[in-house]
């Protein structure tokens, strides 16, 4: 079980499954809409989530190829609980930094 909370609740996977819920996207679509992932985490995290049966990788053979991700059936299932996890984020990310500054200052 830890090991599918790992990779369910990671950071990267779980705004890889936000973008994906629009539909299939090329991996440089991706990349542009995540802001600060690099490219060798990008790779990493949809390797797992292919890996994990989330995501599915299709190689269309053009020059050059076309690579596209997309949620799986299963994958899909997951768009429900991630977004209210970000509906919670949002929601409440004021209170949350504000409690880190209260427990910085001392």
């Amino acid at each position: 079980m830890r090991e599918v909370l790992n990779r369910v609740g990671d950071k990267w996977s779980v705004l890889v499954i936000g973008v994906l819920g629009g539909g299939p996207k090329r991996f440089s679509e991706i990349q542009r809409t995540i802001e600060g992932i690099s490219q060798r985490m990008l790779t990493l995290t949809v390797r797992g989530l292919e890996r994990d049966g989330l995501v599915t990788r299709t190689v269309t053979p053009t020059i050059p190829p076309r690579v596209d991700y997309a949620l799986t059936p299963l994958g899909r299932t997951l768009l429900e609980p991630v977004s209210v996890l970000a509906k919670w984020a949002m929601k409440n990310r004021e209170k949350i930094q504000a409690a880190r500054d209260r427990y910085d200052r001392g």
